[in-house]
């Protein structure tokens, strides 16, 4: 009896030895889930580096709160399961804050507000609405709140979603003919397409589109449910990052204007 005891406090301490060593490594680290594939709020430069402006937000909690950036990729519509898989600690990916992803996991409030537009070619007759695109083949990133909306308010009205698992993807099928049209968040077909060689027969057509309930309320950090510590430290930095005016000053030098939520 006195055997099996010792075995088992030897046993009990070799896992609580473990589990502190587990915690060892990731005190003093944030680690963010980011799909890097979406400019100009996340991409990789020539030379690999992570860059754009999610990243910049991300950098700067992270020496609001004290303590490293690790940034952890991952597909986009692959974020919500992995974080709470815990191979990171917070989505940092433009995800916007919808009552669907609400079910799943928490977010910080909104960061920033960006309108969701249609591309099209020049010359194109298309409007986003669902009467002008009958027939037509639209194309969408996969997971996003705007692939949402359009399976919701488009699919079942005649019009062909195509969903790509990276945004580069929907670009280079548009130019290709092989789509008429593409939805995606106003700033990233700027930057990220309409500025580009590629996208100089591109153009943004009609008003934003609109619906709260799938387009959701803006754009926030996704972080697991009831972890709440961690959530308040994230939110206490954005929030002094905000009356600071670095989340405004990032904006500006992104995209020439505040989009921060107020």
């Amino acid at each position: 009896m006195i055997l099996k005891l010792s075995l088992s406090v030897c046993l009990a301490a070799a896992l609580v030895s473990v589990a502190g060593a587990a915690n060892a490594e990731t005190a003093g680290t944030l680690r963010f889930g980011i799909e890097a594939a979406y400019p100009p709020f996340e991409s990789k430069s020539p030379t690999g580096q992570l860059q754009g402006f999610d990243v910049d937000v991300g950098n700067a909690v992270c020496a609001k709160m004290g303590v490293k950036c690790v940034w952890v990729e991952n597909s986009f519509d692959g974020l919500i399961p992995a974080l709470q898989a815990r191979k990171f600690d917070v989505i940092n990916s433009a995800m916007n804050i919808t009552a669907k992803r609400k079910q799943s996991i928490d977010f910080t409030p909104p960061i920033y507000v960006v309108p969701i537009v249609m591309v099209v070619k020049h010359g194109s007759p298309l409007l986003p609405n669902v009467k002008s695109l009958q027939g037509k083949r639209v194309g969408v990133l996969q997971g996003s709140s705007q692939e949402d909306f359009l399976k919701q308010h488009w699919a079942n009205a005649g019009v062909s979603i195509v969903s790509y698992q990276d945004q580069d993807q929907v670009y280079s099928d548009l130019t290709a003919g092989r789509l008429d049209a593409a939805v995606q968040e106003a700033q990233t077909a700027q930057d990220g397409f309409l500025d580009k060689p590629a996208g100089r027969d591109y153009m943004i057509v009609g008003e934003p589109l609109k619906d709260p309930a799938t387009l959701g309320e803006g754009t926030g950090f996704g972080l697991r449910k009831g972890d709440k510590a961690l959530e308040s430290k994230v939110n206490a930095a954005l929030d002094a990052l905000k009356k600071d005016g670095t989340l405004s000053n990032l904006s500006v030098k992104y995209f020439k204007r505040d989009i921060v939520a107020k």
